[in-house]
């Protein structure tokens, strides 16, 4: 027993030197080569026969890095704005200068038309007495926005007659574009219908017109009240008001009632007295006395002024027969105008009224003469307002 474990000793020596050469043999036939930790691995060489046996898949190959692309350039701020000095600066003061556009017609006084193909040269527009210099003259025939202001109240048959038929001549002029409202009036406002284009309400309307209530007919609280709502409205505007022109029970004087006509802007109002026939028959016979003769000539007058301070026109018509060449007038004047711009001279805002006057003048600034085909002399009128009322610093 102690001779085998002797022979083990002599033997586990052996059996390790023999192991060593071995793996050494192996490692040297397979051509790897122990290389220190410390030092870099050798640049690899292109492999040929000599070098040895390959890894199944080739020579191993390192690919190089991709280059990092750029990144894209930060976006480029504005320049900040350059902050002058204060001290050095020089300030510059804006002034807004008022433009004026005035509507203006122009008709021959004995055929009722509108005269046409007149320039800018041929107008004269005084403004409180001064000359102002005309920018533009242009035509203008647009659809009409109108309020027909009608007095129905129990004071006559005829006059109520003479109304509806004056509404109705105006209402079979109306076109499909036109926008109409009608308002009645006695001791107070009754809207029967607001603006519309449908013809058939505004037939309606008139239609229902047969019993009126009362007879007092207050002209300054209808009319200031229907200018009232119509500066609301944007663009030209028209009232027709066909009525005596009598005002009975008003809580507004003519005074602010005159006020309020130059205060509105951009409304043209059209009077149409009624009963002219009656009044007349009246008065040849003697019935008419000189307190209610004196009271029909200030209500005449009192839609004159309204008419002629706005730019409109005026008629008191005795027949029935007479309406029809009264609308066509005033579908002329409505629908086909001059409308001159220019700059008044006069600057300020300080809300005054400023005075109008509007003259024709031939190339020489004489007056304007108009002849017919016969070389007649043709007289005209020139329509316009009488003036306007300056914006105040506020506005």
């Amino acid at each position: 027993m102690m001779t085998s474990n002797l022979r083990i000793r002599h033997a586990v020596p052996v059996l390790l030197v023999f192991l060593g050469l071995s793996l050494s043999t192996l490692s040297t036939v397979a051509g790897f080569s122990q290389s220190s930790p410390q030092q870099a691995p050798p640049p690899q060489q292109p492999a040929d026969d000599s070098a040895g046996p390959q890894t199944d898949s080739g020579p191993i190959v390192i690919k190089k890095k991709k280059e990092e692309e750029a990144p894209p350039p930060a976006p480029v701020a504005p320049p900040e704005p350059k902050v002058k000095n204060p001290n050095n600066e020089t300030y510059s003061l804006r002034v807004d200068v008022p433009i004026v556009n005035l509507d203006v017609n122009v008709i021959l006084d004995k055929t009722h038309q509108f005269v046409p193909g007149l320039k800018a040269g041929n107008f004269l527009v005084l403004e409180d007495g001064v000359p102002q210099s005309i920018t533009s003259v242009r035509m203008a025939q647009t659809p009409i926005t109108a309020v027909m202001l009608l007095e129905f109240a129990a004071n006559s048959y005829y006059f109520i007659r003479d109304m509806q038929n004056a509404s109705f001549s105006f209402f079979n002029t109306l076109r499909p574009d036109d926008y109409v409202a009608v308002v009645t009036y006695d001791l107070r406002t009754h809207i029967l219908t607001d603006f519309t284009n449908n013809k058939q309400i505004v037939g309606n309307a008139l239609s229902s017109l047969i019993i009126p209530g009362f007879s007092d007919t207050n002209l300054f609280d209808a009319l200031y009240e229907t200018l009232d709502r119509t500066s609301r409205i944007e663009g030209r505007k028209y009232i027709i008001l066909i009525g005596t022109g009598r005002d009975t029970f008003s809580k507004l004087t003519l005074d602010k009632m005159l006020a309020k006509i130059k205060a509105t802007q951009n409304v043209t109002i059209f009077t149409i007295g009624t009963g002219a026939l009656v009044r007349e028959l009246a008065d040849a016979r003697g019935g008419m006395g000189p307190i209610t003769r004196m009271d029909y000539l200030q209500a005449d007058n009192q839609l004159k002024t309204f008419a002629r301070m706005t730019g409109g026109l005026s008629f008191n018509p005795m027949f029935e027969g007479a309406l029809p060449d009264i609308f066509s007038q005033i579908n002329d004047s409505i629908r086909n105008q001059y409308v001159l711009t220019y700059r008044p001279t006069n600057t300020k805002n300080d809300g005054s009224y400023r005075h109008i006057e509007v003259k024709l003048v031939d190339n020489e600034g004489h007056p304007l003469q108009m002849q017919d085909e016969k070389h007649k002399p043709l007289k005209y009128s020139v329509i316009a307002r009488d003036g306007y009322r300056a914006k105040n610093e506020v506005e």
